[in-house]
């Protein structure tokens, strides 16, 4: 992993996959999918959304639906005092 992508994923940014089902103009009968990953930050999800806004913009494809899944957080390790395990 670079540490560039460990850095964000310690900052709470995850693995993003978004499966964009899509038509394009001339064949709305036939659906097309196309999945893309990328790190991510939830719940808003920017780079997905920059990314659709893109879509929108200069692909000539028309959007059906999204499906997103994202990935656990990577968070630096929690370390609990054996003598405090052993009170409780």
């Amino acid at each position: 992993m670079q540490h560039e992508e460990m850095r964000l994923r310690l900052e709470g940014w995850r693995l993003a996959t978004a499966e964009v089902l899509y038509y394009l103009p001339d064949h709305p009968s036939l659906l097309q999918s196309f999945v893309w990953q990328t790190l991510d930050l939830a719940p808003a999800y920017p780079r997905i959304h920059k990314f659709l806004d893109f879509w929108k913009r200069e692909i000539d494809a028309v959007i059906h639906s999204v499906t997103l899944a994202s990935g656990e957080t990577l968070a630096p390790a929690r370390v609990n005092s054996a003598a405090l395990l052993l009170h409780h």
